[in-house]
């Protein structure tokens, strides 16, 4: 037959007690020993019996090693934990301080905006017409300088337009004077080529044609 499944609590009969602990107890080094073997690992177990007997089993030469290790672990894991619990409390105060100055600037904000100011004490009040001042007055002069720097533009502009006309206009009280040299010129020519046409002599004669010696 089967064995059935142990319930796990606390054996009440001390003799069966005492056996279970120690089949249970050298079960546990056989397994802890084959372990460290199969897997390379570096194993330690540390049994205490209810009468305070010690029982102990080490991979290596002495067991005080791996405790060594162990609490040179434990104590960085400790260390590392206090520093992420530190650093989590430190973003979740940046965090608070964040929401709380958006919802006073949300606050300042609707002020600003003539809104909710039935709570506003007199110096509130006055506080927020100098910023608004303040504000209106920077404004004003942003204002101003772009308007001055808009002017300076279409001055430049306009020289630029002024130097242009100017220099389309010479070009055309030139053309006029050029177009009259040339025309000088070619009315000399046709008068020179009709001089010459006047003294030209030709040879033309009427006739039977003359025998010429050679």
């Amino acid at each position: 037959m089967a064995r059935g499944k142990v319930q796990l609590k606390r054996i009440e009969n001390a003799t069966s007690r005492q056996v279970t602990f120690s089949k249970r107890k050298n079960g546990l080094l056989k397994k802890a020993y084959e372990l460290s073997i199969l897997c390379d690992a570096e194993v330690a177990v540390i049994i205490f019996s209810q009468k305070g007997t010690l029982f102990k089993f080490a991979s290596i030469d002495q067991i005080q090693k791996t405790i060594d290790r162990y609490r040179k672990n434990a104590k960085q894991l400790h260390t590392d934990r206090i520093d992420v619990e530190q650093s989590k409390e430190q973003l979740r105060q940046e965090s608070a301080n964040m929401a709380k100055k958006i919802e006073m600037i949300e606050i300042l904000q609707r002020k600003l905006l003539g809104q909710d100011l039935d709570s506003c004490s007199p110096e509130e009040l006055h506080d927020i017409d100098n910023q608004l001042e303040i504000s209106l007055s920077n404004i004003r002069a942003r204002k101003t300088q772009l308007f001055k720097e808009q002017i300076e533009q279409l001055q430049a502009k306009e020289r630029l337009l002024l130097m242009e006309n100017a220099r389309l206009t010479k070009q055309c009280d030139a053309q006029p004077l050029q177009q009259s040299t040339q025309s000088n010129q070619v009315v000399s020519y046709l008068s020179s080529c009709s001089k010459s046409s006047d003294i030209v002599e030709t040879d033309l004669y009427i006739g039977l044609p003359q025998m010429r010696c050679l």
